[in-house]
């Protein structure tokens, strides 16, 4: 391993262990990571925590020795979710690395880099100086610091468990039952903590059902991220067969959180994001504040349309963390969410917590007494592709067809290029939009599309394909 091209991406680290990322490359990137971020920020310790799987003890270690060498201290979480890593990084105000490749198969693994305050470090925003820095150590040597960091130890569970309960009140709800799928991952550690009596709160009146609850670092039961339908079989067969209330899937570092109905049913992370931020926006309004919500650019357009309705402002953004948290601190935003089923809140740090959102639906569910699909069909009234993935030779020739055919000939429509290709016919009638954009890695078109009923959901869908693929 010499190159870290293949590892460092837009928003993170990650690479299969120890093809593309091995321990040398680890503590290369956590002593850049130390010179670039941590120290030249003015500070001098850092948190670091890991995920279950089978790689992850070794590179934290490596990642602590990269960090200790550039006289950085270091607090070692251990083994804990993303959302705890942030919650330390938040909490102390310090820098962080959280080592998890997130949904990607057992055989991989990466860094998540923030700042103080679990701000993102993505490629925009110092990680391409960060991996600069340490293509430079891997090639000539790392320096030695002049005095080493130490190293320290903190069980972080149970105050980030606290804090959760502290944010959602659960205990008037009314009785629920709800199955959990942690796919092996960290949330078989948090859930068990936040939803029980190790916070030293008293239990909410919500039974839980595991699947899939055992940290297994070879992640067994699920190859990719809860998002994708082979992902939730298990979950819905469990939410079934105990007549659950919902079910809440996570995938492997637990800071995204997929949500099912009584039937089994997904419900749409666009859905979720309307609920939860009708609930932040009703809390900021009753405490005479204004309310301020995020929206990526291929989330459901029911977001803005009821966060308006109920008098607060929005911001769209593209798609990705780092773009939602940077612009969810620039605006002071209550909450912000996107259709992959991350969702954040600023009084998580404008950090996302998959754990704090399913708190959220477990809150709105048992504040009421309707079934969990029909509170999740208000607030998914219209139709969705879904992402689509276009397999182009030449994706920006492929770009340029639908762009040129929809600005020229089919209408008046808003043609904007903020991630992608966004062409929106929403203000008229029919209402429609749909997003193209490139993915980072593969020749390859993501293709979302939103109407306001099937039928011109499905038009729209087929003509965009037609003219996608005549440039194949």
């Amino acid at each position: 391993m010499s190159r870290l091209d293949a590892v460092v991406n837009v928003y993170d680290v990650r690479g299969r262990v120890p093809e593309d990322l091995d321990e040398r490359s680890a503590t290369a990137l956590a002593a850049a990571f130390a010179d670039e971020v941590v120290l030249a920020e003015g500070g001098s310790t850092a948190v670091v925590g890991h995920d279950m799987r089978l790689t992850s003890p070794a590179l934290a270690a490596a990642v602590a020795e990269g960090l200790a060498a550039r006289g950085v201290d270091v607090v070692e979480l251990g083994l804990c979710s993303t959302d705890e890593l942030y919650y330390a990084s938040g909490v102390r105000r310090l820098p962080g690395v959280m080592v998890t490749a997130s949904h990607h198969p057992a055989g991989w693994n990466g860094l998540k880099l923030c700042r103080a305050g679990a701000a993102p470090v993505a490629e925009d925003s110092g990680l391409a100086q960060v991996a600069d820095r340490a293509q430079h150590y891997l090639d000539e040597g790392l320096p030695a610091a002049g005095t080493l960091g130490t190293v320290s130890t903190w069980d972080v569970l149970t105050d980030y468990a606290a804090m959760l309960r502290g944010l959602v009140d659960l205990q008037g709800i009314r009785p629920l039952v709800v199955v959990v799928d942690a796919g092996n991952g960290m949330a078989g550690l948090t859930v068990p903590a936040v939803l029980g009596a190790d916070a030293g709160i008293e239990p909410p009146p919500v039974r839980v059902f595991e699947v899939h609850m055992r940290l297994d670092g070879r992640l067994p039961h699920r190859t990719g991220g809860p998002l994708e339908a082979e992902s939730l079989s298990d979950l819905r067969a469990a939410v079934l067969e105990h007549h659950a209330d919902l079910g809440l899937a996570f995938d492997a570092d637990a800071d995204r959180c997929l949500v099912v109905d009584e039937t089994g049913a997904a419900v749409s992370p666009s859905a979720i994001t309307a609920l939860i931020g009708l609930r932040e926006v009703e809390r900021e309004q009753r405490a005479g504040r204004e309310a301020t919500v995020i929206w990526n650019l291929i989330t459901s357009r029911v977001v803005p349309d009821l966060m308006a309705a109920a008098g607060a402002s929005t911001v769209r953004t593209r798609v990705g963390h780092s773009y939602v948290k940077r612009e969810m601190a620039a605006a002071g935003a209550v909450f912000g969410g996107e259709h992959s089923g991350h969702y954040y809140f600023r009084e998580f740090f404008y950090a996302d917590d998959g754990l704090l959102a399913a708190l959220h639906v477990l809150a709105a569910l048992g504040e009421q007494q309707h079934p969990m699909s029909v509170l999740a069909d208000l607030y998914q009234p219209y139709s969705a592709s879904g992402e689509i993935n276009l397999h182009v030779p030449d994706v920006g020739a492929a770009k340029d067809t639908v762009r040129r055919a929809y600005a020229g000939s089919m209408g008046p429509v808003e043609v904007d290029e903020l991630d992608g290709l966004t062409v929106s016919h929403w203000d008229g009638v029919p209402q429609w939009w749909f997003n193209l954009r490139e993915s980072q890695t593969e020749p390859v078109l993501r293709l979302n599309v939103e109407a306001a009923d099937e039928d011109i959901m499905i038009k729209v869908r087929d003509d965009v394909i037609a003219l996608v693929e005549g440039e194949a």
